[in-house]
């Protein structure tokens, strides 16, 4: 796998409202069986222009987001970025579940890791819905001979390996598109990550993921949500709301710019209306509308509360059809700019029935405040799952989570050599 210059890590996520970028630098700490440390060097962000709900709607103004933002970072850090390892999100993900049956190529029957490899590659060969490229692979479980609900079968003695895998699916053209624009930023590819499992590897415990955890990433138009349990993924989902909801409401309910819609939400929005007095009220023309327009603080509750409400609904939905509807000992652990409204977690506590937390990046070193922010949690994620690609174990690579890593590497190469092709 081919390393970036000054063994940097960078994450890319090109969101519908801004691009970011972080960038780290693993810290050895001289004993050869501790795990190095992630530092996180420096983190960055810039508007987006030519996104629309999480799929690119102008080339040319993604490319100079990307080359607005990558600017940005080098300055910060002082060393050139050529490779990235970009998020993946948007309403054209899909997924499917699948299995994979292989027998065990030793002589001696004991499973080693190209069996499970084989494995996965066999729950990879489904019949891809047409325009659809398979993003990753991510086992659920195997079993042994007839033994299900096994982890890791590496070194297990048996003649048919199985596995339960959940098959993550994105359109071909939405792909091209953002390998096409990030290529002609200048950056090369590491390989493409949906931005949830990145999240998920920035903000969760193993532990946490061993109970059973649903992860939600609060977008600006789109919700992401992943379900964990006994550590593997069981469910994932993109859902077609996000944080600019709220922010419409506000703009048709107060009949003011959305602008002015968005500074009212982050300074005095929540999610509950039943405790804010009749007697509250927000003067407009403290938020630059240029007109003493006075509106009731609490009709402003209203109107998020009742999108909150649908949000959570919403959730509630993807859990129930995995019957964890209320069933999830880790409860919900919430991340994404959109988590950072006033209440949201007392919010899901009562909606959910469940323990709901904001999720931070966890075991991280930086002297940025970034590494704190709710927005800039998938993109840290996206450098710890890049670290995990590039200095992981075999074992880490090969099973678990981040089982199938090679699953985009090909088209990428594929769709390189198509774009250097139209180049003069």
């Amino acid at each position: 796998m081919a390393k970036a210059k000054n063994n940097l890590i960078a994450g890319l996520d090109i969101g519908s409202s801004m691009v970011r970028m972080a960038v780290g630098q693993l810290v050895f700490n001289g004993h050869d069986d501790a795990q190095p440390d992630m530092q996180i060097l420096g983190a960055v962000e810039v508007p987006a222009e030519g996104m629309h709900k999480g799929a690119i709607s102008s080339i040319e103004d993604v490319v100079s987001s990307v080359s607005s933002c990558l600017e940005k970072m080098e300055r910060t850090v002082g060393l050139p970025i050529d490779m990235v390892w970009v998020g993946v999100s948007g309403l054209h993900i899909m997924s499917q579940n699948s299995k994979g049956v292989v027998a065990a190529s030793k002589a001696d029957s004991e499973i080693s890791d190209s069996d499970v490899q084989r494995a996965l590659e066999a729950a990879r060969a489904i019949s891809t819905p047409l325009n659809y490229e398979v993003l990753h692979v991510l086992p659920k479980r195997f079993s042994v001979d007839g033994q299900t609900g096994i982890k890791d079968p590496v070194g297990m003695t048996g003649i048919r390996l199985e596995v339960d895998a959940q098959i993550i699916l994105g359109a071909s053209a939405q792909i091209k598109n953002l390998t096409k624009a990030i290529y002609r930023s200048g950056l090369e590819i590491e390989d493409l990550v949906l931005s949830v499992l990145a999240t998920s590897e920035a903000a969760l415990t193993n532990r946490q993921k061993d109970l059973g955890v649903a992860i939600v990433d609060l977008g600006s138009s789109t919700t992401s949500l992943a379900i964990y349990e006994e550590g593997e993924i069981l469910h994932s989902t993109i859902l077609p709301i996000g944080s600019e909801h709220i922010t419409n409401d506000i703009a048709i309910g107060l009949r003011v710019s959305i602008e002015v819609a968005e500074r009212i939400k982050i300074e005095y929005g929540g999610c509950f209306s039943n405790n804010i007095s009749k007697k509250e009220e927000i003067d407009l023309y403290e938020l630059g509308t240029g007109e003493h327009e006075i509106i009731k603080r609490k009709y402003l509750g209203e109107i998020i509360e009742a999108r909150v409400e649908e949000i959570m609904q919403k959730i509630d939905a993807e859990l129930r059809k995995v019957q964890r509807s209320g069933m999830l000992p880790a409860g919900v652990v919430f991340t994404g700019g959109g988590a950072k409204l006033p209440g949201l977690v007392d919010a899901a506590k009562q909606y959910l029935r469940l323990p709901a937390t904001l999720g931070y990046p966890l075991n991280f070193i930086s002297a940025t405040d970034k590494i704190n922010d709710l927005s800039f949690v998938n993109v840290v994620g996206l450098v710890k799952w890049g670290s995990l690609m590039s200095h992981g174990s075999q074992k880490i690579k090969s099973s678990g989570m981040l089982g199938g890593v090679k699953k985009m590497s090909g088209f990428i190469a594929a769709v390189k050599e198509w774009f250097k092709a139209l180049l003069p």
